[in-house]
């Protein structure tokens, strides 16, 4: 053991201490420890941190270093104004490059298709095409594999890209075309034929522009051609890609929506039909982009939101996954009032005090049927103008004229749907926007318009993407020369996020300054917090700039300025995360903004004061450079230490490696065979990783050698650069060394720029921590700070320095340090208690006094208390609940709660409660034996019930939960984050915890020029001052049971936010009060963690817990009223005054095969009977 009396201290000159007598509630009179004697202990604790960090940290001698190596770098100026304007510019030129690409292909679309023949006798031999499915393997649900259709499919080779990040053909296209459409229609065999030609014009494009990614065309009848050909990334199971319901293909189809969907829930409705209304609504959400704005409606005597939004809500993520959560629990009961139902939708598009998109107002109705057709409320609402479409969808097996509903939606430039199973719900909620594009059709080349998507993940693998569209218009005309108003289908061209992000500045920002851009709803398309960890092929990735960073009044202000297209720079003060999500900081940033041009982006730029300048190192001396080197080869670490270079791209064939001691390998073996100044290499990067390979050397030699770590209880000495190197000394301690390799990713890094003078960073541990051996897990502590160089005038941090002190020998040092001890004492001779009349103290009085250091997040950096020791690094509310609840609600400490929308959470665990599938109609004996119902809809609804139950898997779920055979998935989900900093308060205070007989003093003071807190307290005599733990860590949802608040206790429950405890969900933490049991709250609370006894008294609980449904953000019912500002696209195109109506409705026509059927049917069967459901579909 390094123990700290066989360690250095520094010599301090003792304080006038004058003791101070307490009385506290069920002491004894006695001399407690004096405020002047703590804060002479607070100087002791200060003068020993500044002491060590003088002479080890080397600041000052590597300052010297900087200046006397002058002459090896220049330093350079970030101008904010001159950087944006330059990368806005390059941006728009790799955007522009790809809008000419799209316009050629567009144009020749329309042009091959007007050419084209139509045949009816076309066979599928006659098309030759590449079909990407054919070499696409599927298993079954058991893992087996599943035999594959024949197929006239070409037979191709393909090849490794790495633009592509897979195989792929430059000689074709490749052709996808869901597993619900038959490709050997005539429809499907005559598109096939003419987008043929296409082919060309994507070879084309890539000779002007070999940058290029996927070209595609979306078909409005469902068929994908993309190039270059690539075999289809399918999921294990089937495959229900459909390019219609692609976030690109949705925006690029239509205007913005306005859209009510009123469900009719009567009594009529129930069983199979209400679930077909369900899922009818989930599919129609999904064709909504963050352009469009919707409500949903119930209906049967009365209307009601099935939801808690009153008014139409913007068709975000967030608010359609709390439309489809509540569509589940609709209930059918009541007899059917259609104008109910209609007066509450036209009541909400008639509403104009809310944001909405102001272009395609529709009502969407599903219901199973009436005789109503509601003439006067058109008459009253939507005639003569018919501003306002309605689609009308007749629902489910059923014997009811459909006449009125066909009537309504002819009546109203609307189109009837027929949704007898679930087989017709995915082509009959799409088909609405074949309709919405009519006026745009007609509308020619002024509905042309590029339109950027937000960020979204690419189906083929080349990660986020964002994509160029362009409408393809049909611009045959008939025997009376009537224009056609037939949308073709969409254009698109992908451009990477990592193409977008190359064109931006990295390096040379510093740390903490980074390039963002948004789109016009506020969504960053480039932010470093843009980082989704778990990714839905069918949604885009959607994160407000707001909730990238902590939202405040002034970025409020830039963010709109920036969706407006305006140009402008602001100098604020704000609160930021660190990059490990534990603190908070304060700091002043330079923000400055311009639109990027000719697209719907806007870009900005975050400067520190500090990176306003940086070093560009020029060592034209190439004996220097090589000298430098050698000090990165493994054989010089014995003597010079560590070194840790960041892996950033050096040079073009440089091998990364998440292995740093490999990627160091693989940038020796490079560099042995370039040099830095390689047209292949980046020579501001080799450069500068070179010059400080030197500069912390020579900080090595002058400092580090000559001092023996061991004296101070010193584990390591490290110092990292803007450069990239972190060098730790001595060598062996790099096998404990944790930080990440690249300085700008490290969080002591980050935080040490941000922040004055030394910068604790003890080990994180979470609350589960438990205790280690510490004899053979030797702990360490950072302490860390900037070095800051002044030259010329200009300031810059272009280094951290640090230390890391060994926890066990240091927690002894700060007892001595936090004692009356002299050099003469005897430690047993100097006993004090509360009985006697000497002051006690920190070593002393171990046992009656708690003495910490805790750092400005709320975390355990050191203790006088031996059993705190395994829990240094933990959240103080942890260790000493009390206490730490004392300190904030004194403001020592301030607290930012904030969400984390790209979070990712496990499944909740399920268990087998069922046997037969839900909802799944299976015939009886009598019914397999007639021939009649083999050829009825029912028959062919099983079918479609199969292919779709698969994917809804909901669908053939049992009622409660699934089984276990239902394959565990990861889901993204909303996380709450609490984070504590301190607040502005004195840098001392002292007071009483009261707490009856078992109140407790605290004293807490900052110690000056780190971020730590002294506190010094009694220690709790019994457990009835106990209160509510604080939480720090994330948790997957914050719930309040409002009705079990202890009396006292003014309702409010620490840390929560309203809400309940439902029926079947799991409670993975609570926190009590000492006394108070169970909640009486009417719902049923299973897995207590803590095994507190049960008594009928009331309960406060704050509880983490896992939900069957996603969780939602617990104030998004509010959030809806006050909207953030955003802009929608700038045209609509919603009317056209000779658009033709006459064609709006017609049923579902699916001819049902009798052995397909029989197969089916028999799984079917099989499927009941099994105590497992089948699996659903992978996630698309």
């Amino acid at each position: 053991m390094s123990g700290s009396m066989a360690s250095k201290l520094f010599d301090y000159s003792a304080g006038n201490k004058c003791c101070l007598e307490v009385v506290s509630s069920g002491k004894k009179k006695g001399s407690f420890f004096s405020l002047d004697g703590m804060q002479y202990w607070a100087r002791r604790l200060e003068q020993e941190i500044d002491g060590v960090m003088r002479i080890f940290g080397g600041v000052q001698q590597l300052r010297g270093i900087y200046n006397e190596n002058r002459n090896l770098f220049e330093v350079k100026e970030n101008v904010p104004r001159k950087l944006v304007e330059k990368v806005a510019g390059d941006i728009e030129s790799l955007l522009a490059k790809k809008v000419r690409a799209l316009k050629r292909l567009a144009n020749a679309a329309e042009k091959f298709q007007k050419a084209h023949h139509w045949q009816d006798n076309i066979r599928e031999e006659d098309i030759e095409y590449y079909d990407s499915k054919a070499d696409t393997e599927y298993d079954d649900p058991d893992g087996e594999e599943v035999e594959r259709e024949k197929s006239n499919s070409l037979k191709l080779e393909f090849t490794d890209d790495a633009n592509f990040k897979t195989k792929v053909n430059y000689s074709y296209a490749a052709v996808q075309i869901p597993t619900d459409i038959y490709k050997g229609s005539t429809v499907i065999l005559n598109e096939l034929n003419w987008t043929q030609a296409l082919e060309d014009v994507f070879i084309e494009n890539r000779k002007e522009d070999p940058s290029l990614l996927w070209q595609v065309f979306g078909s409005a009848t469902g068929v994908t051609r993309y190039y270059p050909a690539t075999p289809w990334r399918a999921p294990n199971k089937i495959d229900l890609y459909d390019v219609r319901r692609r976030p690109w293909y949705i925006q690029g189809a239509s205007s913005p929506k306005d859209m009510v969907i009123i469900v009719d829930v009567s009594g009529s409705v129930s069983g199979l039909t209400l679930k077909l209304m369900k899922t009818s609504v989930y599919e129609m959400l999904d064709t909504l982009s963050d352009d469009d704005y919707v409500n949903v409606a119930s209906f049967n005597e009365k209307a009601k939101p099935v939801s808690c939004f009153k008014h139409l809500v913007q068709a975000n993520i967030r608010n359609k996954k709390v439309f489809k959560e509540d569509v589940q629990g609709m209930v059918a009961k009541g007899t059917t009032d259609y104008k109910a139902g209609f007066e509450y939708a036209f009541d909400q598009l008639q509403n104009s005090n809310i944001t909405r998109a102001n272009c395609n107002k529709m009502i969407m109705m599903f219901t199973d049927g009436g005789e109503d057709r509601v003439q006067d409320v058109f008459e009253k609402y939507n005639w003569p103008n018919k501003t306002v479409r309605v689609f009308t969808f007749s629902v489910g097996q059923h014997n009811y004229d459909v006449t009125p509903l066909q009537w309504m939606a002819c009546a109203n430039k609307g189109y009837y749907f027929e949704i007898p199973s679930i087989g017709a719900i995915r082509i009959n909620t799409q088909e609405y926007l074949d309709v919405l594009g009519r006026p745009m059709v007609l509308a020619g080349n002024r509905a042309k318009q590029v339109q950027w998507t937000n960020v979204y993940q690419d189906a083929l693998g080349l990660g986020l993407v964002v994509t160029g569209t362009l409408p393809v218009f049909n611009l045959t005309e008939d025997s009376s020369d009537r224009k056609n108003q037939l949308i073709l289908g969409v254009m698109g061209i992908d451009v990477a996020l990592n193409d977008i992000k190359r064109l931006t500045p990295r390096y040379n920002l510093g740390a903490n300054g980074y390039v963002f851009a948004i789109d016009l709803n506020g969504y960053v398309l480039l932010h470093p917090n843009l980082q989704p960890q778990i990714i839905n092929f069918r949604e885009p990735v959607t994160l407000d700039f707001l909730d990238a960073e902590l939202e405040d009044e002034n970025k409020e202000e830039i963010r709109r300025s920036m969706i407006d297209g305006n140009d402008g720079q602001r100098f604020i003060k704000t609160l930021i995360k660190s990059l490990d999500e534990q603190y908070i900081d304060e700091v002043f940033r330079t923000y400055t903004w311009a639109p990027i041009k000719s697209t719907n982006y806007s870009l900005g730029l975050v400067l520190p004061p500090y990176s306003t300048y940086y070093i560009q190192a020029n060592l034209s001396d190439q004996i220097l450079q090589v000298k430098y080197f050698e000090y990165l080869l493994p054989n010089s670490f014995e003597s010079e230490g560590h070194v840790f270079i960041a892996p950033r791209e050096y040079c073009k064939d440089l091998d990364l490696s998440d292995n740093n001691t490999e990627f160091l390998e693989n940038f020796i073996a490079l560099m042995e065979k370039v040099t830095p100044d390689s047209k292949q290499c980046d020579n501001f990067l080799l450069h500068n990783l070179i010059l400080d390979t030197g500069i912390t050397q020579q900080l090595v030699e002058r400092v580090w050698k000559d001092q023996d770590l061991n004296t101070y209880s010193l584990l390591a000495v490290f110092a990292a650069t803007d450069g990239g190197i972190t060098r730790v000394f001595p060598n062996k301690a790099a096998d404990d060394w944790e930080e990440e390799p690249e300085p700008f990713n490290a969080s002591f890094y980050r935080r040490s720029l941000d922040n004055k003078g030394y910068i604790f960073k003890p080990p994180y541990r979470d609350a589960g921590y438990r205790e280690l051996d510490l004899e053979n897990n030797t702990i360490g502590i950072l302490v860390s700070t900037a070095v800051e160089l002044s030259i010329g005038g200009k300031t810059l941090k272009p280094a951290v320095v640090g230390v890391k002190l060994d926890l066990e020998a240091w927690a002894e040092k700060f007892k001595v340090l936090a004692s009356n001890r002299t050099d003469r004492d005897q430690l047993g001779s100097r006993r004090c208690d509360p009985l006697t009349s000497c002051e006690m103290d920190c070593e002393a009085n171990n046992k009656d006094l708690i003495c910490v250091l805790i750092d400005d997040g709320g975390f355990l950096v050191l203790s006088n208390q031996e059993d705190h020791w395994y829990q240094v690094g933990k959240f103080f509310s942890e260790v000493d609940a009390n206490l730490m609840s004392a300190l904030y609600n004194n403001s020592f400490y301030a607290r930012k709660e904030s969400y984390d929308f790209q979070s990712v959470c496990a499944p909740e665990a399920q268990s087998n409660t069922g046997a037969a599938p839900r909802g799944v109609f299976v015939p009886t004996v009598a019914d397999l034996l007639s021939l009649a119902w083999w050829t009825s809809a029912a028959a062919w609804s099983l079918f479609q019930q199969f292919l779709y139950g698969l994917t809804y898997s909901s669908w053939f779920q049992t009622e409660e939960v699934a089984g276990d055979s239902m394959e565990a998935r990861e889901t993204s989900c909303i996380m709450k984050q609490t984070q504590y900093y301190f607040s502005t308060v004195n840098a001392t205070y002292n007071a009483i915890i009261d707490c009856g007989n078992c109140s407790r003093l605290f004293h807490a003071q900052r110690l000056a020029n780190t971020n730590l807190l002294f506190v010094v307290a009694d220690k709790p005599l019994c457990s009835q001052c106990e209160s509510v733990k604080l939480l720090q860590a994330e948790v997957r949802g914050i719930l309040w049971c409002p009705s079990c608040v202890p009396p006292g206790h003014g309702g409010r429950a620490v840390g929560g936010q309203a809400g309940s405890v439902g029926q079947g969900r799991e409670v993975r933490s609570c926190e009590v009060w000492q006394g108070w049991k169970e909640p009486a709250c009417g719902h049923s609370v299973r897995g207590w963690p803590w095994g507190a006894p049960r008594a009928p008294t009331a309960l406060s609980l704050v509880v983490s817990l896992t939900c069957k449904a996603p969780p939602r953000d617990p104030n998004q019912c509010e959030l809806v009223d006050r909207p953030r500002y955003r802009k929608g696209p700038h045209i609509c195109f919603d009317y056209n005054a000779t658009e033709d109506t006459s064609d709006c409705g017609r049923g579902a026509s699916f001819a049902p095969s009798l052995g397909v059927l029989l197969s089916l049917q028999l799984l079917l069967l099989y499927s009941s009977a099994s105590r497992h459901p089948l699996p659903p579909a992978a996630c698309l």
